[in-house]
């Protein structure tokens, strides 16, 4: 009765049960796997969503890549990472998932294939499978950085259309190097490969010095950036996300074309959020300070409190929300993460949720306000090396 495409989600595995009991039973959880901004005690403008009131926002005039003075805010917002984006190649979407299926759309035949990266967050499973597309993980390694694994990304099959990059990467905080994205480029050169570059997090910057960013305005093949205001300001709730297009001026009008008509079939961003963009994106960035100070001081007082516990190994986290611990492998992760739970009140990803190749590792999130994560990763951390 259901489609095959959906992909499966009737078990509850046994961490979520296991948090699901304890919530039920009213005991405490300290939560390192927060990654929702606004349950994060940032201060909000009490007068931030005035402009989606505007009368403006009373109109329904729907134009299929977004209204232009939202188009037109965009690309002025990547104007202060000093890059400058034709405001005619940027597509709104109502996220950054919507921006995936579309390219998805655009890309891909069903039973096509895109290369993702590993580990990485475990969305793209989900939205190419509803999309019919298959996935083929290439590998980072971590070597003191991580890095793109090219053996890995040059045996894909010959059904390969695309490959993502998220950069910096969820979740392990690291940005494409240049000396890569040359080799990635010329990857897509050869095979016919799309670059899709996934930079969400890109305004976070941590470890690294000068990060890659807006790479679609670099590239010389048929690339697309994905943004959106979730990240880059701090708003998830309002839903709207972004694709940058670029690359050959040819092939950049075939996409835009071909997304024009996609984004017509479904007309999904809102009109009031549309009208507020720029308003939103200016002062968005107090938000984005906020961010980008509490990430900082967390992950300072994450290295701090792994000083005393030699056997606990905070990777290198080069920008973005999360940072990955390397802990003894004396648990698996699943008997780890439950421990924790249990003893503990610690919520945790374990890194099978990321799809790492091997144990152990811990993922948690810098979001979290500062006192209670210094306390819950001290924890964390003495727990782990027990």
């Amino acid at each position: 009765m259901l489609s095959r495409r959906l992909p499966p989600h009737a078990d509850l595995n046994a961490l979520t049960r296991a948090l699901a009991q304890r919530r039920a039973e009213r005991r405490p959880v300290i939560d390192l796997t927060q990654s929702n901004p606004t349950r994060a005690g940032f201060s909000y403008p009490a007068d931030l969503l005035t402009e989606l009131a505007s009368e403006a926002a009373l109109r329904y005039e729907p134009q299929a890549l977004g209204m232009p003075a939202a188009r037109d805010a965009v690309a002025r917002d990547h104007a202060r990472r000093g890059v400058t984006i034709d405001p005619e190649r940027v597509i709104l979407t109502a996220s950054t998932s919507e921006g995936y299926t579309w390219l998805f759309k655009l890309l891909c035949d069903a039973g096509d294939t895109v290369l993702v990266p590993r580990p990485s967050y475990p969305l793209f499973e989900h939205l190419t499978q509803l999309e019919g597309v298959r996935t083929f993980p290439f590998n980072l390694e971590y070597q003191g950085r991580w890095e793109i694994d090219f053996a890995t990304m040059q045996s894909a099959p010959d059904e390969a259309r695309a490959v993502i990059i998220v950069s910096p990467n969820n979740p392990t905080g690291s940005y494409i190097s240049a000396r890569e994205l040359e080799r990635v480029l010329a990857l897509c050169r050869d095979r016919g490969w799309a670059l899709i570059v996934d930079e969400v997090f890109a305004d976070y910057r941590l470890d690294a010095d000068a990060p890659l960013t807006d790479i679609a305005s670099r590239a010389d093949v048929p690339a697309f950036t994905l943004g959106g205001l979730s990240k880059t300001a701090g708003l998830p709730q309002l839903k709207l996300g972004w694709i940058v297009a670029g690359g050959p001026s040819e092939a950049c009008t075939a996409a835009l074309a071909g997304l024009e008509l996609i984004a017509d079939s479904f007309l999904s961003v809102s009109t009031p959020v549309q009208v507020a963009a720029g308003r939103l994106l200016e002062r968005g960035a107090a938000i984005r300070e906020q961010i980008h100070d509490r990430v900082r001081e967390n992950l300072a007082a994450l290295r701090e409190n792994a000083q005393p516990f030699p056997a606990c190994d905070v990777l290198k986290v080069e920008g973005g929300w999360s940072a990955v611990i390397r802990v003894p492998a004396m648990l698996t992760e699943e008997q780890l993460i439950l421990e924790l739970l249990n003893r503990e009140g610690i919520l945790a990803h374990p890194g099978y949720f990321f799809d790492f190749p091997r144990e152990a590792f811990l993922v948690v999130s810098l979001l979290p306000p500062a006192d209670v994560f210094r306390d819950a990763t001290a924890r964390l951390l003495r727990f782990a090396s027990s």
